[in-house]
């Protein structure tokens, strides 16, 4: 592994017997916030006592902050009316958790316990996307995952694939249309999207992950049909050539600066394509870890997810996800998820302890990552003054 920030280090730092103050988000203004629920009970659930103070911090459908003593239960059954609310004050001198408190006089704000990094398991829009990354990059605070560019660019999917044209990743053929396209004149939409080749194309919301929103498209009909169903969630829509007869696999990324790629693990999909269902609601997709591909393969796939993660400057995790063709093994990539799923079925951890590092300590060497990446910015000279 890559020279880090050791742990014992950070609590020599500031107090041999003080415990890393975690503040976990989680929800999210997204179509991925059942997933985001998920996310954050199995890693809550791993987080020691003995090392860690845990604040849980909720995010509404409506973009609220909450929290409470059961906030997360309370979210997954959409009871957030009791709940405390909730700021983040983005200025870096005054960079803390605010509860709202009722008063006699009305209410008033009160400063939450001190948080040390912050764990966003957010997904989608407003989580996943560089826009939380943001607030706590103005904030000037630690936190888990990718900065801003690497969080948008992994996020958006129509750029994304521009950055990896560029970077000489190969790529499944796609084209980006608009809403407002679509809404003008469908037909040509369809007409630009066949231009392409052959059925089936997958269309898919351009800033949206967990095969939300994503559609299997075998003829006209299904394209038109699908096509709208991606509008819904985003008014930017990629439609992707189909890769015929190929592996769907994935890897997983860890690191800064010198990231490291997991094992290779296939995915044998239950449904048409590795659904949202399949993924989290009847986890019945076969993962085959590690994958049975040939070495050179393999290799050049762990090579491909390393170097896509250095092109958007990722930082502390991805999950790189590829088809390769099952008559000549031609590697595509499809997507890097700088937030990937963290529930008890998903493949990024899955991988990750396939490669000799189990969930509680995959979890740890995250937020070890979010300290270092915070010790990097801190020797970043943020003011200029001239010598003339």
């Amino acid at each position: 592994m890559e020279q880090r920030l050791n742990m014992q280090t950070f609590k020599r730092k500031n107090d041999m017997n003080k415990k890393i103050r975690v503040a976990i988000l989680f929800g999210g203004r997204s179509g991925e916030h059942d997933v985001s629920l998920m996310s954050a009970r199995s890693v809550l659930s791993v987080l020691a006592p003995a090392r860690y103070e845990v604040t849980c911090i909720g995010i509404t459908r409506e973009g609220e902050w909450v929290t409470g003593a059961h906030v997360l239960e309370a979210m997954e059954k959409g009871e957030t009316r009791d709940l405390d609310r909730v700021i983040l004050s983005g200025n870096p001198k005054q960079a803390e958790l605010y509860v709202l408190r009722p008063t006699k006089m009305g209410a008033k704000f009160e400063t939450l316990t001190p948080v040390d990094v912050f764990f966003p398991v957010l997904h989608g829009p407003f989580g996943e996307d560089g826009t939380i990354q943001g607030l706590l990059e103005l904030a000037d605070v630690a936190y888990v995952g990718a900065g801003v560019v690497g969080s948008s660019v992994g996020m958006d999917k129509g750029v994304f694939k521009d950055v990896m044209r560029a970077n000489n990743i190969p790529i499944v053929e796609s084209v980006l249309v608009l809403r407002s396209e679509i809404e003008k004149d469908m037909n040509a939409v369809i007409e630009k999207v066949e231009q392409m080749g052959a059925y089936p194309f997958f269309t898919k919301p351009a800033n949206l992950g967990s095969s939300v929103g994503v559609s299997k498209c075998s003829s006209r009909s299904d394209l038109g049909e699908g096509i709208m169903e991606a509008a819904r969630f985003d008014r930017r829509v990629i439609v992707e050539q189909g890769a015929v007869n190929a592996r769907e696999v994935e890897v997983s990324v860890l690191g800064n600066d010198l990231p490291e790629a997991s094992v290779c693990g296939e995915v044998l999909p239950s449904r048409e394509f590795y659904s949202y269902e399949s993924k989290y609601i009847d986890g019945t997709s076969g993962l085959l870890i590690p994958s049975q591909l040939p070495k050179d393969v393999t290799d050049q796939v762990r090579d491909y997810a390393v170097r896509a993660y250095k092109a958007i400057d990722c930082a502390g995790m991805a999950r790189a996800d590829f088809f390769v063709e099952k008559d000549t093994n031609r590697i595509f990539l499809n997507e890097l998820n700088t937030i990937p799923g963290f529930t008890s079925i998903s493949m990024y951890p899955k991988l990750w302890e396939a490669s000799g590092l189990p969930y509680a300590k995959l979890v740890d060497r995250l937020i070890e990552l979010a300290l270092e990446r915070k010790s990097e910015r801190d020797h970043t000279e943020k003011m200029y003054r001239s010598e003339s």
